[in-house]
């Protein structure tokens, strides 16, 4: 009932403002979204409607005194309250606005202790002081203790789950079932890290419902279908199960409420930092691992059956847990860590493919067509999307333009021609050597790398020329997102049809 009271007010107060003339379009757009971002974090904390309402306009509002005091005044006539209702005292609003402007805290239920104080950044996020955590949930104190114990339990179960098929006969170190496992790698942990979610949010147990169709349907798919021994369409239900999947984990983080932008903006920026501290653990775990063996070996003991069976398995799928819970609390540090590498490596592979397009030129010839070159340039053009991915999820969209900015317009650019050469040399290979799940897959997932580099180009230019938003570019990429998991899905489930299981 809040959102929509929201909306409303947002709509009435651009109207509003329109009918005054006082800001240019591409401004009132920006401001637009701020209020969103802000009113909808506001309301999250458990502020009312109307508070969260009058707190963001006056905090957006706090360099234009014109549009404060229109805001102030006419507070009760955007929320639609009716008459005889008063609305929040004026002087109100103005304090706890200017509480947020100067200390960028809110306490919502007027406590003074710590687990009722949250920062608001000038992005409208919303987090404790003290651990950082952004506070989606229902708004319920939990206590860090019950906390640590739940991931702990769902950790234990993440990794005790990939054991189970071993009691069915299914052996971890048996290479006859490798692709059982690796087919159903994604029910081992992506479950719990649902779980957790859904019960971090708040979630109603009623809706919990609506998160287990997706991982049957899934699970009977990757089982039931009469899959050829390591046959192509094994490998692309392999790939693609886990992306169709981690969408449903986007719905629990979300709360359920993926409707809104800012909630799936979060979880993008969630996603990257889950994948470097991921990746962090790994390598620290692999160092442990290797270090374990070579002392263990001096006494004579030899454990490499266990670190097959026991160490690798159960220690990957508990880490996704842990990692997941880490970077929510804020305790990964990687917040600060990603958007430093993704500022490294932009230029970086904004250089790497302006050479190669640069030698493409002088040479004169044309990408080479076989199998693996195609594939490699496939996963380049992925990681670039990444990259303008996680650049955008984690760049303040009402900072203006800068070189940053510049150099994203360079590797979209760069990575858009790239795309086109891939697909002409896909169309002669298909023309040449007919169809394939693989290629069919690549063409596929070509085309949609193609449309989602295009648009954002598009956005970025107007940008970049004042002529739209940054929110325009977030927006397009938050929208884009149920088409990757659209895609994977369609992998998964049509292709083995399609293709025979071969």
């Amino acid at each position: 009932m809040n959102e929509p009271l929201i909306e409303n007010a947002i709509a009435r107060w651009r109207a509003s403002v329109e009918r005054h003339g006082s800001l240019p379009a591409t401004e009132l757009d920006e401001l637009e979204e701020r209020l969103r971002i802000q009113a909808g974090g506001l309301l999250r904390l458990g502020l009312s409607a109307e508070e969260s309402f009058q707190v963001a306009a006056g905090r957006i509002g706090r360099d234009d005194a014109a549009t404060r005091a229109f805001v102030r005044d006419h507070a009760a006539e955007l929320m639609g309250a009716p008459s005889d209702e008063p609305a929040a005292d004026a002087a109100d609003t103005d304090d706890a606005a200017d509480k947020i402007d100067e200390a960028g805290k809110v306490d919502p239920a007027g406590k003074d202790d710590a687990a009722g104080v949250y920062n608001v950044d000038t992005q409208g996020s919303v987090s404790r002081p003290e651990t950082g955590t952004t506070p989606t949930d229902t708004g319920t104190a939990r206590s860090r203790l019950t906390e640590f114990v739940f991931v702990l339990c769902l950790g234990a179960g993440a990794a005790l789950a990939i054991k189970i098929p071993a009691l069915f006969g299914y052996a971890f170190d048996d290479d006859d079932v490798n692709q059982f496992y690796a087919l159903n790698i994604s029910f081992f942990a992506f479950p719990f890290v649902t779980a957790y979610f859904a019960w971090k949010r708040g979630m109603e147990f009623a809706r919990w419902g609506l998160l287990i169709p997706p991982f049957f349907v899934a699970m009977l798919l990757c089982n039931v279908f009469p899959f050829e021994p390591d046959g192509d369409t094994a490998v692309l239900t392999t790939l693609h199960a886990p992306i169709a999947l981690w969408l449903v984990v986007g719905f629990a983080y979300a709360g359920g409420d993926w409707r809104t932008r800012g909630l799936r903006m979060d979880f993008v920026r969630f996603s990257g930092q889950l994948f470097i501290l991921y990746v962090l653990i790994a390598l620290g775990g692999g160092v442990l691992t290797g270090i374990t063996l070579t002392v263990f070996s001096a006494l004579g003991a030899d454990l490499r059956w266990a670190v097959a069976s026991w160490i690798i398995p159960c220690g990957a799928m508990g880490a996704i847990i842990v990692a997941a819970w880490l970077v929510e609390s804020g305790q990964g540090a990687i917040e600060q860590v990603a958007p430093v590498l993704t500022r490294i490596f932009t230029p970086l592979f904004t250089l790497m493919l302006l050479s190669f397009l640069a030698v493409l030129v002088w040479t004169g010839k044309g990408i080479d067509v076989q199998r693996e070159m195609l594939i490699a340039f496939d996963a380049l053009l992925i990681v670039v999307l990444g990259l303008v991915l996680y650049s955008v999820s984690a760049r303040d969209p009402v900072a203006p333009p800068g070189v940053f900015d510049g150099l994203q317009i360079a590797l979209i650019s760069a990575a858009l021609v790239v795309d086109v050469l891939v697909l002409a040399a896909m169309t002669a290979r298909i023309s040449e050597f007919g169809v394939t799940p693989n290629r069919m897959w690549a063409m596929g997932l070509n085309i949609i790398l193609f449309v989602n580099l295009a648009w954002t180009a598009r956005l970025y230019i107007g940008f970049l020329r004042r002529r739209s938003p940054f929110s325009a570019v977030e927006r397009w990429q938050t929208d884009y997102l149920p088409v990757f998991s659209a895609w994977a899905a369609f992998v998964m489930a049509v292709f083995p049809l399609i293709f025979g299981y071969r």
